[in-house]
């Protein structure tokens, strides 16, 4: 699927960051302080993979790595739909202090992929479903084919990355 870019302070606080950047920094001046990065690492990969469960999204033989120096996280498995393939990759991306994620999953039943847009301030649903549909009354396919991320179709942040999936 791809490597794709967020906005690091943006999104869910699954874990600490900033805690795992400064580790980051202190490997480059103490490379005795490579386990602690690690282990933070490893911890941090398994709250975003969590989250991802969390989403039931059917994906199988789930694998989640973050790198806490660029903010990368690398994910791995099988997706049922190219729909959950992409919920996946924001899941992954819309975690604060994740800056881009590389999506190497296989998906079982490939489809058209979906298009993408970055919030920002002053963004609807309505808007965006205008935008990229031409109708703001579409804008329950934005928020369904964001779902269970979003829980509110007034609950959008701006740096949220959004699924803008093909008109059916």
């Amino acid at each position: 699927m791809g490597l794709f870019s967020f906005i690091k302070e943006a999104g869910e606080k699954l874990f600490g960051h900033k805690e795992v950047e400064q580790a980051a920094a202190a490997v480059s001046a103490n490379p005795q302080a490579q386990p602690t990065l690690e282990e933070l690492n490893t911890r941090a990969a398994h709250a975003i993979r969590d989250y991802i469960e969390a989403q039931k999204l059917g994906v199988t033989g789930l694998f989640v790595l973050y790198d806490g120096a660029s903010g990368k996280v690398t994910v791995q498995g099988e997706a049922p739909t190219q729909a959950a393939l992409e919920k996946v990759t924001l899941c992954c991306g819309n975690v604060s202090g994740v800056t881009s994620v590389e999506n190497l999953m296989s998906v079982a039943a490939p489809a058209e992929e979906a298009q993408y847009h970055d919030v920002v301030r002053g963004d609807t649903l309505s808007a965006i479903a205008k935008k990229f549909y031409g109708n703001a009354n579409k804008y329950m396919v934005i928020f369904e084919a964001n779902k269970p991320m979003l829980s509110d179709p007034d609950k959008i942040y701006p740096g949220q990355k959004l699924r803008i999936p093909p008109l059916g």
